[in-house]
Order: C-alpha cells, then sequence, then structure tokens
C-alpha cells in the first residue's frame, strides 16, 4: 500500500498558477497509478487528471485540458498537478489517489484504493 500527503492549495487569483504535491510514503510508489480529484462545495468527486502504471501518457477532464499538467518524479515519491490559468470554478478540494497500475487509465474515484486527505484551491473571481 502507499500513503499520501497533499500539500501546495491556497488562495490565487483567476489566471494565476498553483502547483500542487503529492507526496508518497512507501517503497511502491512507481507500482500504481496516480489521479487527482477534486470536490466543491456542495458538489461529489470529481475526476481531474492522472496517468497509468508504465504509460508516460496523462489524461484531463475536459474542463482543465489544457491548462492542468499532471507529473510524477518515482525517484523522489511525488506526484504533481501543476495548474494554470486557474478559473472560479477550479475553487475545490483537491485530493490525490492512487491505484495499481493497469493498461487503462481510469476516472473512476471506486476504482482508486489509496487517497490523500485533501488541500484546498480557491481562485478569486
Amino acid at each position: 500500500q502507499v500513503q499520501l500527503v497533499e500539500s501546495g492549495g491556497g488562495l490565487v487569483e483567476a489566471g494565476g498558477s498553483l502547483r500542487l504535491s503529492c507526496a508518497a510514503a512507501g517503497r511502491s510508489f512507481k507500482s500504481y497509478a496516480i489521479s487527482w480529484f477534486r470536490q466543491g462545495p456542495g458538489t461529489e468527486r470529481t475526476f481531474v487528471a492522472g496517468d497509468v502504471w508504465k504509460d508516460t501518457n496523462t489524461y484531463y477532464a475536459d474542463s482543465v485540458k489544457g491548462r492542468f499538467t499532471c507529473s510524477r518524479d518515482n525517484g523522489k515519491n511525488m506526484a504533481y498537478l501543476q495548474m494554470d490559468a486557474l478559473k472560479p470554478e477550479d475553487t475545490a478540494i483537491y485530493t490525490c489517489a492512487a491505484r495499481l497500475g493497469g493498461p487503462l487509465y481510469s476516472r473512476d474515484a471506486a476504482t482508486y484504493d489509496f487517497w490523500g486527505q485533501g488541500t484546498q484551491v480557491t481562485v478569486a473571481s
């Protein structure tokens, strides 16, 4: 298993940028696919971005495509979500999640086994 801790959230003006980090504890971080989800006030959790184990490709929700970039550094047991051109509707708690990788990425939160505590991102209008 892997334990995840997010950081890097905060308050930013519309059009600004934030970089979220997900620190993983464990020796098998590279075995897991990592995705980011978010949940705004009064809304359910939705997929934002993610990768696939042993796959260099990354995948994005339509709402963030072209603005957000996820990446990882397996040597540091870290995953990142770079968020650019932020919009007020991006305001949410962002959470990283891990699952054992496979040939396909997953947008389904139910397929992820391990979750961080979340970090708040607030984008001013």
